[in-house]
């Protein structure tokens, strides 16, 4: 399950963010993870749970989690394209020369934090 070492790496970074801006605890976390990430949500939820358990300053917080769409860009047809996963043909025009523009990523984007 690669989605503890995510985590953990997300943790450490809000641990690190929070301390850089003096903040005392983490209430809510925001993380964007595109559709074609690679990335299971629940999986996520589920691990940052219990990374952030016993850590005085993430314990308690809330992991919200915003999906991102996969979106690419069609060389044959010059469309986006709204695709489901990758190697998808183009929606528009049957083609496989897509290049991926978002969905593939995994951020923070916001912290709450006291």
């Amino acid at each position: 399950m690669h989605e503890m070492s995510l985590t953990e790496g997300v943790v450490r970074i809000v641990e690190e963010q929070a301390a850089r801006h003096g903040a005392s605890r983490v209430k809510t976390v925001w993380l964007e993870i595109g559709e074609l990430s690679s990335v299971e949500p629940d999986s996520m939820l589920f691990c940052f749970d219990a990374v952030a358990r016993g850590n005085p300053l993430t314990e308690g917080a809330v992991l919200q989690i915003l999906r991102v769409p996969g979106t690419a860009w069609c060389m044959d047809c010059s469309e986006s394209v709204s695709i489901a996963q990758r190697f998808d043909p183009c929606p528009q025009c049957g083609g496989h020369h897509l290049t991926v523009t978002t969905g593939d990523e995994m951020r923070i984007k916001e912290l709450e934090v006291e």
